[in-house]
């Protein structure tokens, strides 16, 4: 399995700062320590992740080689290929060749393919619901201009490496075996820059910017990923280019809470629209709807607007509106308000179990509880 995106594991922009980097690592730290994890194996392997990326991201040497080469710049075994089998191949290779007499190539041509890019963008629920278009610009690593992307400077070329003469691996003998390994002068590529270029100093790619047009879908929700193929960065030595995916994270809304594609907000009403019953405008997506509040309604009261949520991104449903009703209690009241207010009261007083169920119910139990004590 190819390992993840370093700035994905700790989910953070690729121009993220140190201190950034160092906030999201305490933080999934904190989380996945397999001190407070002790029933979770996976919390272990999500620990070790994040401090592995914390290493290289937070070391500036490490973190430059990983922006230029991905993980085969920081991993030390990727000049042997990048994997199991590749890797006993190359190690054990030489040992079969002086057995049977086989033949091998000139070595591994050291092609990488670019790393993937994540950039967390925040959009309103209004452009998640509809849908919109929006430009962003990322830092990423592109061919350089003055070299080609050759690394050697202009008006030279890189010369074929005198220590593993281009193949990009040495053998070294020890008594019967012989054991093949990455060459350290070349670092795997075969070649030699005597005078490296300038710009990129001899990494034949540059750290620039780059802006960028993202179609966002209509109904994407939080955490869900756009991927923009062939967006991410260059691959080493002629490697494919890496992608990019565009995480989805949405603003608080100041009216709407979303679950899925139901939308939910709160509604005040008066206490005389809740007991007397009336109409009242609650706001939509898109404009404003009228709402039947029935008489006697009780605080908490749900009222469900069919189809006026948000379109699924994968299919054509639409999801619900629910107005919750909060009955307000009157506040500053004058004196003649208190005084109805205190006439009322008495007039309910003689019959409350007719007026007041919900609160005779409670007393009911509450006496029983008390008996049965």
């Amino acid at each position: 399995m190819a390992k993840r995106d370093f700035y994905e594991i700790l989910g953070v922009n690729r121009d993220a700062s140190d201190e950034e980097i160092k906030k999201a690592y305490r933080r999934l730290a904190m989380k996945h320590h397999p001190d407070r994890n002790p029933d979770n194996p996976r919390a272990e392997e999500h620990f070790k992740e994040a401090k592995e990326a914390y290493e290289i991201l937070s070391d500036g040497q490490q973190r430059a080689a990983y922006d230029q080469y991905g993980h085969a710049g920081v991993d030390p075994q990727a000049g042997m290929g990048g994997g199991a089998a590749g890797g006993f191949s190359d190690a054990f290779g030489g040992i079969f060749d002086e057995i049977f007499g086989g033949t091998r190539g000139a070595g591994r041509s050291n092609i990488y393919r670019g790393a993937d890019l994540r950039y967390n963008l925040e959009i309103t629920l209004e452009q998640a619901a509809f849908g919109t278009e929006t430009k962003i610009r990322i830092p990423t690593m592109e061919v350089c201009e003055a070299c080609h992307g050759n690394g050697a400077k202009a008006g030279t070329q890189p010369k074929t490496c005198p220590t593993c003469q281009g193949s990009g691996q040495v053998r070294l003998q020890q008594g019967f075996f012989s054991i093949q390994q990455t060459c350290p002068k070349c670092h795997g590529t075969g070649r030699f820059i005597a005078d490296p270029c300038p710009p990129c100093h001899g990494a034949g790619r540059v750290k620039q910017h780059k802006t960028l047009a993202v179609k966002i879908p209509a109904g994407v929700d939080e955490g869900d990923r756009i991927r923009l193929s062939g967006e991410g960065e260059h691959g080493v030595n002629g490697g494919p280019t890496g992608d990019l995916y565009v995480q989805i994270h949405l603003k608080a809304h100041p009216v709407f809470n979303r679950e899925q594609n139901d939308l939910h907000c709160e509604m005040p009403i008066s206490f005389t629209t809740a007991a007397l019953g009336g109409e009242i405008d609650i706001p939509t997506l898109d404009g404003a709807a009228k709402v039947r509040i029935p008489a006697e309604t009780q605080s908490g009261k749900a009222f469900r607007l069919r189809g006026k949520g948000i379109k699924s991104v994968r299919s054509h449903a639409h999801g619900d509106l629910l107005c919750h009703v909060v009955v307000e209690t009157p506040v500053h009241l004058t004196e003649r308000q208190k005084e109805l207010l205190r006439e009322l009261e008495e007039s309910s007083r003689e019959n409350s179990g007719h007026h007041n169920p919900r609160a005779k119910s409670w007393m009911d139990r509450v006496r029983n509880f008390f008996a049965a004590t």
